[in-house]
């Protein structure tokens, strides 16, 4: 990996195969399959996403956190769901402005930013914020931007908008350098930048002078994904600190890591009004049901209690860190309630090895690293008594 920008592009309005002819009919002898049906172009051949789930012991895959609310907290969220559900004959606040208003109160605590309800929106987790997002700014003809090994998902949303999606290259140690960052978006003049802070799946964050750097430069809208930036550690900064100077920023966030809410699928966004307001013209109506938007302000009036957990995760997560490295194995620096580690020869043996022993990892990231969530005290232990007797055998030999 290098600092180069123009890494990789993809264009999704590409020529691609063919599918039925129009007006051809049902010609099919067999079951009805895909290649039967007018599919677009760009998604024949396309698996959709997802991560194995698997039914062993330890689950150390996607980035949970394995505490579960309280007792007394889900009591409460039981309490509100029902008392929601008296009302599911009608149509829930599409605009939902007290959960946007509890939203911006968590902020002010978290990270010291103060805003006003009309700045944050809120979805069927970051996910859909970022479809919104390339939805109301992405689209054929224009370009979205962001630096590999980064998360996943993002070129799907620029596929399913039809935005040419390019990507530049991190650094070897995941690091964005800001001067290549800042010519890639000056050649490429995307609509959309995404910067991930912590990355996934590195756990890297991103310093405020590399986001900066990008925003100098950026003729369009720069979104910098925080979703697991409660898990930072002390000093790093959160670029919601910057929303006041640069009003085509937007700073997204989820309640799935740190709230332990993956289940209830909210997430969120602060920025400008007029990019909220964009974001309200593409979203489907009622999108965000009663029953959520219950659960979530139940949650957001305990999160001192659901937040207390995340030092514990951090204070396990840097032990991992450091026991990885005692092994002598390469492992990237970590703000995130993951870490990434490598680098392996046959790093899918491994994953193998570890899901043989009842532990599920990831197998995601450059070749030869895998990434593993950080768990609670026994996960972590079952994982190191797992991953130790890996790489004492075959599935262990490390990469030159």
């Amino acid at each position: 990996m290098n600092g180069d920008a123009g890494a990789g592009v993809t264009d999704p309005v590409a020529q691609q195969p063919a599918g039925p002819e129009e007006g051809a009919g049902d010609v099919t002898d067999g079951p009805l399959g895909l290649a039967d049906l007018p599919l677009r172009p760009e998604l024949r051949g396309v698996e959709p996403y997802g991560a194995p789930q698997l039914d062993v012991p330890v689950l150390l895959n996607v980035n949970e956190n394995p505490v579960p609310p309280s007792a007394a907290v889900a009591r409460e969220m039981g309490e509100a769901v029902a008392a929601a559900a008296r009302g599911l004959n009608r149509y829930p606040d599409r605009e939902f402005l007290d959960l946007r208003a509890d939203l911006a109160d968590f902020l002010a605590l978290e990270s010291g930013v103060r805003l006003p309800p009309e700045q944050v929106w809120a979805a069927n987790g970051s996910n859909e914020v970022m479809l919104q997002v390339l939805q109301a700014f992405g689209g054929h003809g224009r370009t979205a931007v962001s630096f590999a090994p980064t998360y996943s998902m993002y070129p799907e949303y620029a596929r399913d908008t039809g935005t040419r999606w390019v990507t530049g290259r991190r650094e070897d140690d995941f690091t964005v350098d800001p001067s290549a960052a800042a010519a890639l978006v000056e050649a490429e003049q995307p609509s959309v930048v995404l910067l991930a802070s912590p990355n996934n799946p590195t756990g890297t964050a991103l310093p405020a002078a590399v986001v900066e750097a990008v925003l100098a430069v950026a003729p369009g809208v720069v979104v910098v994904d925080e979703a697991y930036a409660e898990f930072r550690r002390a000093g790093v900064p959160s670029a919601l600190e910057l929303l006041a100077d640069h009003p085509r920023l937007a700073v997204s966030r989820t309640m799935s890591k740190a709230f332990s809410l993956a289940g209830a699928r909210v997430g969120y966004l602060a920025s400008s009004p007029a990019v909220v307001d964009a974001l309200r013209v593409v979203r489907l109506p009622y999108h965000l049901s009663a029953v959520t938007q219950a659960v979530a302000r139940v949650a957001l009036r305990h999160s001192a209690e659901l937040l207390r957990g995340v030092a514990d995760l951090r204070a396990e997560r840097d032990d991992l860190v450091a026991w990885l490295r005692d092994l002598g194995l390469e492992v990237a620096d970590s703000d995130a309630n993951f870490v990434l580690f490598g680098r392996l020869a046959d790093r899918h043996a491994a994953w193998q090895g570890l899901l043989d022993r009842g532990v599920l990892i990831r197998e995601t990231g450059p070749d030869g690293w895998l990434r593993v969530s950080v768990g609670t005290p026994e996960e972590t232990a079952r994982f190191r008594g797992a991953l130790a007797d890996v790489l004492a055998g075959p599935a262990g030999a490390r990469a030159c």
